[in-house]
């Protein structure tokens, strides 16, 4: 397959890509009393929220086209049906970047106001917290889908199953509906060393996820941040269970419309984290004109407008946010009609890609993690 568009690297932000080091420096010198932190954060959410609303309100008052009630448009699938005959839920709290203290809260929102599936990972650091909030929940376990991902260090099959009982034990349950390999890099046990044999060749650790499966550990498995180069170089093994879905960056300035349509050719759902933008792009995202054209006109916000048409071109979207409103926002998908789909559809296919997602310079990695594309 050739791929007409070079991508644009913006400068990456990976939280992930030094997971040894410090990623902030605090001045010691520096401090604050913790009566006026307090009151800060206290301040900022009970604020946040009405801002957000107020803004939402703001924006669909400021329209200058007849605006369409909402409730008018079709709602978009729920569920996507996986070949296991799992039905994983189209649209997932996401909770990467969501910090300690903040993410339970997060989970709590989500599950009351209907979220059933939450995307998190070994490496995010908030397992606990989840699991704390799942636990406080009324969800039953089987109503809930929950995702983690085996981290780099982890891929020798002799350490797979200790780093998924972490997982386990931290968010409370003796099963994970999905288990994805995080990135097709393995580094040596306990460093950032390139493993080059188990980057070169993924089957083992492929072999040891199906025999979890088989354990009743994990019930679907799958892959993240893959190529097509990638993804052949490990089905091209004789699989007992084929990669369920393929965790990627897939948004507005981001929409590799090859992959995903590779990805629906073989039958391989994607999901998409940073769906509004990855890092600084949220706010771009939200301003490009088809998009703000498209929500004045449907009645909707223009996080649903986007989120929408993730859903709308076949893949499991994955918001994050702490904030109340804009979780709830976020859940509410709709079906757009189809000239106002192919509309930004083709303003998002026309302007060079733009990953920003991308650690190979962090691990110091001798290629690009994404080469082939």
């Amino acid at each position: 397959m050739s791929f007409s568009q070079k991508y644009h690297q913006l400068p990456t932000f990976d939280k992930h890509a030094g997971e040894h080091e410090s990623l902030q420096r605090k001045d010691p010198r520096r401090r604050r009393s913790p009566f006026l932190v307090i009151a800060i954060i206290m301040f900022l959410g009970a604020s946040i929220p009405c801002i957000r609303m107020a803004r939402s309100r703001a924006f669909l008052s400021a329209c200058n086209s007849p605006q369409r009630n909402s409730s008018t448009l079709a709602n978009l699938p729920s569920h996507y049906t996986l070949p296991s005959g799992d039905k994983i839920p189209s649209v997932a709290l996401g909770v990467w970047q969501a910090s300690q203290g903040e993410v339970g809260n997060a989970v709590k929102t989500a599950l009351s106001t209907g979220y059933r599936h939450i995307d998190g990972a070994w490496i995010y650091r908030n397992e606990e917290e989840v699991g704390q909030a799942l636990k406080a929940s009324s969800v039953p376990r089987e109503e809930l889908w929950l995702t983690s991902k085996l981290w780099n260090t982890f891929h020798a099959p002799e350490d797979i199953e200790a780093a998924l009982d972490q997982s386990l034990t931290k968010l409370g349950t003796d099963y994970l509906d999905l288990y994805l390999i995080h990135w097709p890099v393995a580094f040596k046990e306990g460093t950032t060393t390139l493993d080059e044999d188990l980057t070169a060749d993924p089957y083992p650790t492929w072999q040891k996820l199906e025999e979890l499966v088989d354990k009743g550990k994990i019930r679907n498995i799958g892959i993240s941040n893959f190529n097509i180069r990638r993804i052949q170089n490990l089905t091209a093994n004789n699989l007992k269970y084929q990669p369920a879905v393929n965790q990627v960056e897939l948004n507005f300035w981001n929409p590799q419309p090859e992959l995903l349509q590779w990805s629906k050719e073989n039958g391989l759902l994607l999901e998409a984290y940073s769906p509004l933008g990855s890092d600084k792009q949220v706010g771009k995202s939200l301003s490009v004109p088809e998009v703000k054209d498209i929500a004045c006109k449907l009645g909707i916000t223009p996080a649903q407008v986007i989120i929408s048409w993730s859903v709308q071109r076949g893949t499991i979207v994955l918001p994050k946010s702490v904030t109340p409103s804009r979780i709830a926002e976020n859940l509410a998908v709709f079906e757009l009609p189809q000239e106002d789909f192919e509309k930004l559809e083709t303003a998002a296919t026309s302007h060079a890609p733009q990953r920003v997602v991308n650690p190979s310079a962090g691990w110091k990695l001798p290629f690009d993690v994404f080469d082939g594309q």
